[in-house]
């Protein structure tokens, strides 16, 4: 496994980071999709909820990672041929943007639910509170926690349909950067 980057590619850390985010974010999306569909009160929507709230956890614990894994790669592979000075600040706050929901999100959601008093266990650990018990509070983030989290779809669908653009469109390879198992 490679740490840093080179000058074609992300390093193979990187690489499968962004993917692992990426089946993890569609877990918790499904997680949240399906627990509407199951009866009210019924075992199977509890499970859903509670396996939503680990996942989102596990979002912000990889996002860290992540950040890690981005200090530690180095310099971003350059796209070539070179996009437009417009398209890169762009990209890079689309970037920021995506950390950032990365990031607000699951806390957010921790936030909710320490706020409604309810227990937060991650695999056999007690999550503690960020925050003491207040129902209208609680309602208040959960209220946040889910705009935001419609939001998502909005920017991982743009930022999947950008590198599909880059791809087919204008031909660079700001994508074939990031995909596994590609020898440039």
């Amino acid at each position: 496994m490679t740490l840093k980057n080179s000058q074609d590619r992300y390093s193979t850390l990187i690489i499968g980071l962004h993917w692992l985010m990426l089946v993890l974010l569609v877990a918790v999306y499904a997680a949240m999709e399906l627990r509407d569909l199951a009866p009210k009160g019924s075992a199977l929507r509890a499970d859903l909820k509670i396996l939503h709230f680990l996942l989102g956890l596990c979002v912000l614990g990889l996002v860290v990672v992540r950040l890690g894994g981005r200090w530690v790669g180095g310099d971003t592979p350059p796209v070539r041929p070179p996009m437009p000075g417009w398209q890169d600040r762009f990209a890079r706050l689309m970037h920021y943007a995506l950390y950032a929901f990365m990031i607000v999100t699951p806390l957010l959601g921790w936030l909710t639910l320490s706020a409604a008093g309810k227990p937060i266990n991650l695999f056999g650990v007690v999550v503690p509170a960020l925050i003491g018990a207040d129902e209208s509070l609680s309602h208040q983030l959960k209220d946040f926690h889910e705009a935001l989290a419609t939001a998502g779809y909005f920017l991982i669908g743009l930022h999947a349909a950008a590198a599909l653009v880059h791809h087919y469109v204008t031909r660079d390879n700001t994508l074939v950067r990031m995909l596994p198992g590609r020898r440039l």
